[in-house]
């Protein structure tokens, strides 16, 4: 859908030159310049996001729900309800409550109405018609995955309030930055570096790594003005950064939000992962998250050249950046003693009864005693609390579906089907639903939406296929973050990086089409093996 983007929605006040409107599907406003304060950065941010993912508005209900896209939502559950009859197996109370989720999922991709919103509606009409409880519909609000989703957000503003990403990002610039690659493969691992600490790659994206790669390309003369400036170095940097992204999220448990809900959901299945979780899931992503680290921006190199080869300035900026900040401050010093402590939490807690949410609900603690966070910025992160409620939503949903057996029933068809039809056993039904999980992130513009609408389906059918139930579990969970980088719209990073003004939505459709099959191959190939060594399957 086309989103015009005006300068009368960003406030001028804010600093910075905005470009003419231009009408960019799903575009965003340019990145904040790095020489705002955090909080005006932040007020910026909050605009420009606002102002691309704000829906048109009714013509007959002006700042109500979108017709057409609401009809349509809507029409999905009833074409299922009137078309479709109840399978045998199933019981009619099931069967509407699969049509509602159906047109929940609808409205969650169309958006006639903000996800919270549309979701609420969705579990208003199961309520209503008897689908499920109340209890049933909004039991996930006490689901520990989910509030462990939800204090990644407050860390994540923690990290930016005390500036503890910039510095580290500087450290990695002045050490590997004499070349645009060495600057690239700096900048890729410093984000690598922070992942587990800081998780939520949208958060790392705008707080950290797009005002930095702004700030260095700017010194190198590489700006977004022109198309010839920006290919001298920001396009590479900015593109590599994208796409090293997916995989630096899929190498930690704590590098993306939506891997906690991965794992929770499959648990509730009956598939659980041996050993500590966050141990478990490094060992199972170390190979082909590295060989991803490390042959995408070659790759990127080699496709999309920068017109400059040699940065000699860069590291010489980094020092000036990092003797303007002076040494650690004690609020930074604090920040990393608490993500150190927080992230010890995550790797052994299980070993002395803490669990992933516990460590968390511990660190954030520390963070506003401290006071490296308020809880009056707690309440300000509206991604926060949005995400709690549509996701939450969701999840109930999904759960109940899973308790009245529409999933293991259609999960059990489904996968007796594919491996009947493709033959060579589960390895190929298990290739296709990746393949199918991967594409249809190409209709969702948000990482937990995919997973609260697809993981527990696609998880059900692979087992029902033969799949080894961790293997599967685990590979679905990587495979939710390999998926950041296909568009512009994929993640909250993507939006972040396109809306820096070096990458156009073009160049990341197509770049991001191509690092996503080498992505497959390299998870397909050194993964499996990878994953026989480990005994998974």
């Amino acid at each position: 859908m086309a989103v015009v983007t005006s300068r009368a929605l960003l406030p001028r006040a804010l600093g910075g030159r905005l470009r003419p409107p231009t009408r960019v599907a799903h575009s965003a406003a340019r990145a904040p310049p790095s020489t705002l304060a955090p909080r005006t950065r932040a007020v910026y941010c909050r605009a420009a996001s606002a102002a691309a993912a704000a829906p048109p508005p009714s013509p007959i209900l002006p700042g109500g729900v979108g017709l057409k896209s609401g009809a349509l939502s809507v029409g999905v559950g009833l074409a299922l309800k009137l078309l479709v009859p109840c399978p045998a197996g199933l019981e009619e109370p099931a069967w509407n409550l699969f049509c509602i989720f159906a047109s929940t999922i609808a409205g969650v991709v169309l958006k006639p109405l903000p996800m919270s919103a549309w979701s609420f509606l969705g579990a208003t009409a199961a309520v209503a018609t008897g689908g499920c409880t109340f209890p049933e519909a909004f039991r996930a609000f006490s689901n520990e995955a989910m509030w462990l989703v939800i204090l990644s957000f407050f860390f994540a503003k923690g990290v930016e309030n005390t500036g503890l990403g910039a510095r580290l990002a500087s450290h990695f610039v002045r050490g590997l930055g004499r070349s645009s690659l060495g600057l690239a493969y700096g900048l890729v691992a410093a984000e690598t570096a922070l992942a587990p600490a800081m998780p939520s790659s949208a958060a790392r994206a705008g707080a950290v790594f797009a005002p930095v790669i702004k700030s260095v390309s700017a010194a190198q003369y590489s700006t977004a003005e022109t198309d010839e400036s920006r290919r001298r170095l920001g396009r590479f940097l900015v593109m590599t950064q994208l796409q090293c992204s997916v995989a630096s999220s899929s190498l930690f448990l704590t590098g993306a939000a939506q891997s906690f809900l991965c794992l929770r959901l499959a648990s509730e299945m009956g598939v659980v992962v041996a050993g500590a979780p966050f141990v478990a899931w490094l060992k199972g992503a170390s190979i082909p998250a590295l060989a991803s680290l490390a042959l995408t921006p070659l790759a990127l190199f080699w496709a999309m050249p920068p017109g400059l080869r040699s940065t000699p300035e860069a590291p010489v900026a980094a020092q000036r950046r990092l003797d303007e900040m002076g040494p650690m401050s004690q609020k930074e010093a604090t920040m990393a003693v608490v993500l150190g402590l927080t992230l010890a939490g995550w790797v052994g807690g299980y070993a002395v009864g803490v669990s992933p949410t516990c460590a968390a609900m511990l660190g954030l603690s520390a963070l506003m005693v401290t006071g490296c966070l308020t809880w009056a910025e707690c309440l300000d992160n509206r991604s926060a609390w949005d995400t709690l409620m549509w996701f939450a939503v969701l999840l109930g949903m999904a759960a109940q579906l899973t308790t009245v057996g529409v999933i293991p029933y259609v999960a059990d068809r489904v996968g007796e089907a594919l491996t009947t039809s493709l033959g060579g056993g589960w390895p190929a039904a298990f290739a296709a639903l990746h393949a199918a999980y991967f594409l249809l992130h190409y209709i969702f513009a948000s990482q937990t939406a995919h997973v609260g609408a697809l993981y527990t389906a696609f998880l059900a059918m692979m087992v029902g296929a033969g799949v080894p139930g961790q293997l599967a579990a685990l590979t679905l969970a990587y495979g939710s973050a390999l998926n950041a980088a296909m568009t512009h719209y994929a993640s909250g990073q993507a939006a972040v990086y396109v809306a820096s003004g070096f990458v156009t939505s073009g160049e990341v459709f197509k770049v991001g089409a191509a690092v996503g099959a080498l992505n497959f191959g390299i998870w397909g190939t050194l993964g499996m093996l990878w994953w026989k060594v480990l005994g998974l399957w």
